[in-house]
């Protein structure tokens, strides 16, 4: 797969594990395609007909910027409060029927947007379907992360924003398609597409087995042993997945012994830092600036001056599609934190020359280059921060809190998600209430860059080809950030645990133990 290779030691095969996990990833369509139709239905006419109730002095009818930034803004934060009540929905339902269930919500608020005729009902329905846009986000990268090979487990993770991204290219499809249209099937359509992907989803859902480490954490070992089965290929009584599973075990039992895993666990101890670094990732994720682009970007486009808004947003959907496949082979081959690293230092440089073609010059040039590099700058999110922050996040925690931590880091990214939706059109807008700041608008994107550089460096950790245990003993043995690249697991959990208990008695007896 993108030419990385199962190393020659791993027994079994990884194929259904890498396949069912490239299909839960179809979850980001549903987070893509529900982002990516907004931008596109608020510059079409017809829609602007139907639901606007102020008019300029000409009598044509425009949205206010208060009213499209609550009709942006509200789909986010339905997806925060989504996302946070993803664990409750993870631990009690499961992965596979917390995804489900998911689903069923993201379809009623579907129903709301497509049976909508004014603004209230279809602000309604969007909240509706970001609740399960956000329990769909947290989820998804959990049953990836406990389900996949450590060997390729950031390019199956990454896969979800590949998803992400070919939904917001699908909706800038069906937009272009449909916004010329004068009935209300110009908006109905791309809205009511959206039942395929949840259907798609459900029905792939009913067949895939939980998660491993989701049963063992609930007593079920017969039952993993079963499923990992099924994901590796392998006997239940193979000596190879059995000595996964005890590792998963013993790791899980080595974790309850510390704490039980509540809410109050996430801020105890080493996990603190933890926290704070997956919430910092999805907080800077968004101040890239990526959503002005899917969010505003064809009226963006469109107030400055060129031609076509709709097909340039077309564009730089496809560059994000595109763009982000190097970025599921990078992500094994340059590892998480030289891939972010990478990624911020072109995005800030992009962002800065588009901030300055932007307020010195227009012309059709300017807004050439213009276009070029918001492409650029899209290239290099596609292929580092858009996919890393998910596989980063999703590998952070100990099974114990993971629901729960994974849940809070996405609840980050969408409130940040929200707080840019919302502020965004009286950034950019002109008019008596609003900054005006049109282009410039990207030096704020652009000094946010900066930060990540500055946040890589201090905070992300190296976790390329180790497993979810031992990321464990990384946190707990090294203990800056910029260390993290020669680190080398020591013990397997199962050995720490069998040293411990020597420890103890050696204690207790007076004897000497070898390490």
């Amino acid at each position: 797969m993108l030419g990385i290779h199962k190393p020659e030691n791993v027994a079994g095969s990884s194929a259904p594990a890498i396949i069912i996990g490239v299909f839960v990833a179809f979850g980001g369509i549903l987070f893509g395609y529900d982002t990516g139709t907004i931008g596109g239905i608020l510059a079409m006419e017809y829609w602007i007909k139907e639901f606007a109730d102020t008019y300029d002095k000409e009598g044509k009818p425009y949205i206010t910027s208060s009213q499209s930034s609550l009709i942006v803004s509200i789909l986010s934060a339905g997806t925060f409060f989504g996302a946070l009540t993803a664990a409750p929905f993870g631990d009690f339902l499961g992965r596979r029927w917390g995804l489900i269930a998911s689903c069923v919500v993201f379809s009623l608020g579907v129903i709301f947007q497509t049976a909508a005729t004014e603004t209230a009902l279809f602000s309604v329905g969007r909240f509706v379907a970001g609740y399960g846009v956000g329990l769909v986000s947290a989820l998804v990268p959990l049953y990836q992360s406990e389900s996949s090979p450590k060997w390729i487990r950031g390019a199956i993770v990454g896969a979800y924003q590949l998803a992400i991204t070919i939904g917001l290219f699908l909706a800038a499809c069906v937009n272009q398609a449909t916004h010329a249209r004068q009935d209300s099937g110009s908006y109905r359509i791309p809205i009511a597409v959206q039942f395929a992907w949840a259907l798609i989803l459900i029905g792939g859902m009913l067949i895939l087995p939980e998660t491993p480490r989701y049963l063992i954490k609930r007593g079920k070992y017969d039952e993993a042993a079963q499923a990992m089965s099924r994901l590796r290929r392998l006997p239940v009584d193979h000596p190879v997945l059995l000595e996964e599973l005890n590792e998963i075990k013993a790791n899980h039992e080595f974790e309850t012994q510390m704490a039980q895993g509540g809410y109050i666990d996430c801020i105890r101890g080493g996990m603190l830092k933890r926290l704070l670094t997956g919430m910092g990732l999805q907080a800077l994720q968004q101040l890239t600036g990526i959503n002005f682009i899917f969010y505003y970007g064809t009226n963006f486009f469109k107030e400055s001056g060129i031609e076509n808004p709709f097909l340039i947003g077309l564009t730089t959907n496809l560059v994000n599609v595109v763009s982000t496949i190097p970025g599921l082979w990078l992500v094994e081959r340059m590892g998480r934190r030289n891939l972010l690293f990478f990624g911020a230092v072109g995005m800030c440089i992009a962002q800065f020359i588009v901030a300055i073609v932007g307020v010195t010059t227009t012309s059709v040039v300017a807004n050439k280059v213009l276009i070029a590099f918001v492409c650029i700058y899209i290239f290099f999110f596609a292929c580092s921060w858009g996919p890393v922050a998910w596989v980063v996040t999703g590998e952070l925690f100990p099974l114990k809190v993971r629901a729960k931590a994974l849940s809070i880091t996405t609840a980050t990214n969408w409130l940040l998600n929200f707080a840019i939706g919302y502020a965004t059109p009286y950034l950019v807008d002109s008019g008596k209430g609003n900054a005006n700041l049109g282009s410039k608008v990207f030096f704020i994107w652009g000094g946010c860059c900066f930060i990540c550089m500055v946040f890589v460096y201090m905070f992300i950790y190296e976790t390329k080809g180790l497993s979810l245990e031992e990321i464990d003993e990384l946190y707990e043995t090294v203990s800056n950030a910029w260390q993290s690249m020669h680190f080398k697991p020591t013990m397997t959990f199962q050995q720490r645990i069998h040293h411990d208990e020597k420890v103890e008695v050696a204690h207790v007896t007076g004897d000497v133990v070898d390490a």
